[in-house]
């Protein structure tokens, strides 16, 4: 088995990567996708954190406010540090139940954020970075998801530097161009994963 750390910028590119390397073969843990999971109505998750914030952060659904939550914690570094330490280690055992469910020849991607933020490059055998221009993310952020020119530069500006993401990089993606040249990329690095897969020891 090959773990891989996907990681980029925000507007850089980076679910689309994912969805195209899953498409090749890949095994996909989505760190976002299992943090939205592991609180659901019904969840341990669910309960700690509404034992930690109290009951107005859901909604009268039952379920997790999460705009209202995000106000909270994003305004104080002590309640997101509580936050963390209650989903982190859900998140963490959540994907390593479903690495151990791959075969032992899969490329395991795991499509994490925050991976430069939190110094988790140790954790997997390669780290591929998905890199783009500030100028390229900013105009995504605006074009695409409707974000203000302040909103965006404000989220930018919350996550490490390009060169941070980079330095941390086995393999990088540059994501500037067009779909095309995304598609051929992609296609690169996904050879050179599986080559490293099958070079490791232990695989058939």
């Amino acid at each position: 088995m090959l773990k891989v750390g996907l990681t980029g910028g925000i507007g850089a590119g980076k679910s689309e990567v994912s969805r195209l390397l899953a498409s090749q073969g890949a095994v996909l843990i989505d760190a976002d996708k299992i943090a939205r999971e592991v609180v659901e109505p019904g969840t341990p998750g669910l309960a700690a954190v509404v034992d930690a914030f109290g009951p107005q952060i859901l909604t009268p659904e039952g379920t997790l406010d999460r705009p209202g939550l995000g106000s909270i914690v994003f305004a104080d570094s002590e309640r997101l540090a509580t936050l963390n330490s209650i989903v982190h280690p859900l998140v963490g055992a959540r994907s390593m139940e479903l690495e151990k469910a791959a075969g032992r020849d899969a490329v395991v991607i795991h499509d994490v954020p925050l991976l430069a933020e939190n110094n988790l490059a140790p954790l997997y055998d390669v780290v591929v970075v998905v890199d783009a221009s500030p100028e390229t993310q900013l105009d995504r952020l605006i074009r695409l998801r409707g974000m203000s020119e302040s909103e965006a530069r404000a989220r930018m500006a919350a996550q490490a530097t390009r060169e941070q993401r980079r330095a941390i990089a086995d393999l990088v993606i540059d994501n500037d161009g067009p779909l095309e040249n995304l598609q051929s990329q992609v296609g690169k690095v996904w050879a050179e994963l599986t080559r490293r897969a099958a070079a490791r020891p232990g695989s058939r």
